[in-house]
C-alpha cells in the first residue's frame, strides 16, 4: 500500500520506467551572483531546488522563442484529510545557447539557488548565461522516501481501478490545495490521497485506483 507522502516528490528512484536521460527544466539563471563566476538562479518550484543543489551536472538551453508549460518536476502531496553561445537571435534577444556544465558548488540562497558552474569564472562570464533554462538529468533527481513520487513519474502512466477497467492515461497533476488530482485524458479527475490510491507502479507506467469511471462526471 502507498504510504504517507511529504511535501517533496514522491517513489524510489530506481530505473525509472521512462528515458532516465531526459533533460527536465527546473529553473532559470536570473543573473551573476558576485563577482566570481557564481550565478543566481529561480527554481520553478518549491521541489527543484534541492535537485538543483545536489546534481553533478546542468544543461543550459537558451532560445529566442521560449517554451511555456508545465514544469514536471512538481512534486505530489498525498495526505489524507512539488558550450558556448550559438546562433544569433533576433536584434535585441541574447544569443541562443547549448550548453552542459558541470556545478562545483551550489546552495539555497532565499528563494533562489546559486552555484558555481565549472568554468565559469568572472562575472562577465556569468552574466553571459543569463536568461537560460536550467535542466537536471531525471537519473540525477534526488532519491525519495518510499511512497513518494514526481508528479513528471505520475503522468503518462495507465489509470486504471480495481475492476481493471482503463480510467485512460494521466495527461496532468494539478495542486488542489488540500491534495493534489489526477487528470486524465478520458477526462477522469481522482484525488490523489490514500483513501482511493491501491497501487502506485510509476516504473511500471500505472496507478490503481479505488474509484468508478462516472465518479467523475
Amino acid at each position: 500500500m502507498p504510504g504517507e507522502a511529504s511535501e517533496l516528490p514522491q517513489g524510489r528512484i530506481a530505473p525509472f520506467a521512462g528515458d532516465p536521460e531526459a533533460i527536465i527544466a527546473l529553473g532559470r539563471i536570473i543573473d551573476a551572483w558576485g563577482v566570481k563566476g557564481w550565478v543566481k538562479v529561480e527554481p520553478f518550484s518549491q521541489a527543484s531546488d534541492t535537485t538543483l543543489v545536489r546534481a553533478p551536472q546542468w544543461h543550459l538551453s537558451r532560445h529566442p522563442a521560449a517554451r511555456a508549460g508545465l514544469r514536471p518536476d512538481a512534486a505530489a502531496r498525498r495526505k489524507a484529510s512539488g558550450d558556448a553561445p550559438t546562433a544569433a537571435s533576433p536584434a535585441g534577444a541574447a544569443p541562443a545557447l547549448e550548453l552542459k556544465v558541470g556545478i562545483e558548488r551550489a546552495r539555497r540562497h532565499g528563494a533562489t539557488v546559486v552555484a558555481k558552474c565549472a568554468g565559469i569564472e568572472d562575472r562577465d562570464a556569468a552574466l553571459a548565461l543569463k536568461g537560460a533554462e536550467v535542466g537536471v538529468r531525471r537519473a540525477d533527481f534526488p532519491a525519495l522516501p518510499e511512497g513518494e513520487y514526481y508528479w513528471l513519474d505520475l503522468i503518462g502512466c495507465a489509470l486504471l481501478n480495481a475492476q481493471g477497467e482503463s480510467l485512460g492515461t494521466v495527461t496532468a497533476m494539478d495542486d488542489h490545495g488540500a491534495h493534489p488530482l489526477l487528470q486524465t485524458d478520458l477526462g477522469v479527475i481522482v484525488s490523489f490521497v490514500d483513501a482511493y490510491l491501491i497501487e502506485v507502479a510509476p516504473q511500471e507506467r500505472r496507478i490503481v485506483v479505488d474509484w468508478q469511471a462516472d465518479w467523475s462526471q
